[in-house]
């Protein structure tokens, strides 16, 4: 049976000039009747791609043409449809948001890699935290927090001395950045069947904002983050490259 791909790619010139010479050689088809899709970019457009096809049940192939790629394979025109059907799969569930702002609007976004909120003014920020519904910290003094899933454990929640997370441990990460009080707080791992609320202490003065991967929310009043299990992304890694892999090679780099 002849393998059905449905080629996409960021608006950067090395990624589309990919795309043309891929879709030469292996022809494309619409993402809704592809067997697999590949995705031409960096980590970004991959995430980008996994939100925007998430009703659609073909798996999805990055390649890199991007900057960091740690979503991505390398980059080759050569027998693509082998490393597809070769490829192994890794299955993720997104984090879903819930926020409400100022004005009292809710607002609800879907993030593959972490939530975080972040002070939006020269004060540092002043969060409540609490966990399926019990108050663990009354008063967090920050730039910032954040929940992080594995696949994004290597992201920010990294770079703000978070833990790497493996795709299997059914955890999430919530890690604090640049914590004034309690000084050396570093935040928690907690079940992924956990919800975690964050409440602004004192919004008016401290404002905050939260992002869901490329969504953005100002002036937020409290914040409510779960592991989503209804939608499941589905990943492809060539073999011995698979995500698992990269988490665990990453902490001894």
């Amino acid at each position: 049976m002849t393998l059905k791909i449905a080629f996409l790619a960021s608006s950067v010139p090395v990624a589309q000039t990919a795309l043309s010479a891929l879709i030469g050689r292996y022809g494309n088809v619409a993402t809704d009747e592809a067997d697999v899709i590949v995705a031409l970019g960096g980590d970004g457009f991959i995430l980008r791609t996994l939100h925007n096809t998430q009703d659609i049940s073909a798996p999805v192939y990055g390649m890199n043409r991007g900057t960091i790629g740690f979503l991505m394979n390398e980059y080759s025109e050569n027998d693509l449809v082998d490393r597809l059907q070769a490829a192994e799969e890794t299955v993720i569930n997104p984090l879903a948001m819930r926020a409400k702002d100022r004005s009292g609007t809710i607002h609800e976004a879907l993030a593959i890699n972490e939530v975080s909120l972040l002070r939006a003014g020269p004060q540092a920020a002043k969060l409540r935290i609490s966990v399926d519904g019990r108050l663990r910290m009354d008063e967090l003094v920050c730039d910032g927090a954040l929940v992080a899933t594995p696949a994004g454990s290597t992201a920010y929640n990294y770079s703000a001395h978070g833990p790497i997370l493996p795709v299997g441990a059914d955890v999430l990460a919530l890690t604090a950045i640049a914590a004034f009080r309690p000084r050396r707080w570093r935040g928690a791992l907690l079940p992924k069947t956990a919800m975690v609320r964050f409440d602004v202490v004192d919004p008016d003065k401290r404002p905050v904002m939260a992002h869901a991967d490329s969504t953005s929310i100002a002036g937020i009043d409290w914040v409510e983050i779960r592991s989503e299990p209804q939608i499941k992304h589905r990943i492809l890694f060539d073999p011995g490259h698979g995500l698992e892999e990269r988490l665990i090679s990453e902490q001894f780099t």
